[in-house]
């Protein structure tokens, strides 16, 4: 599973650099996430999905289980999200869950 995280001042943007997170890379994902969320400073987590362009309820799971490792103050929020990526969380009322960004949030965009 490939992540690229870049600190940003009130927490992280980590890039997910993969066409998929399914049943077959759920655990990858989750495990991966967890290792470069750990010891970050900061109250937000945005997921750049971009490059994400398909994701099943393994997948959705995956992202749950994040935020659920994630200290009670910290937020995780989703953002550039593929049509078919964002139709999976709003059918599935994660969008109530998550932020759900078109673009990076315009105070993240120039840092690191």
């Amino acid at each position: 599973m490939q992540l690229y995280p870049r600190p940003i001042p009130d927490g992280l943007i980590v890039r997910v650099a993969e066409p998929r997170i399914d049943a077959a890379s759920a655990i990858a994902f989750k495990d991966a996430m967890q290792a470069v969320t750990q010891d970050q400073p900061g109250r937000r987590v945005v997921l750049d999905l971009a490059e994400v362009g398909f994701i099943d309820s393994s997948g959705l799971g995956a992202v749950v289980a994040v935020y659920k490792l994630l200290q009670p103050d910290r937020v995780l929020e989703l953002a550039r999200l593929a049509p078919s990526v964002e139709r999976v969380f709003r059918l599935t009322r994660m969008d109530r869950v998550f932020a759900l960004h078109g673009d990076l949030p315009e105070d993240m965009r120039d840092a690191g």
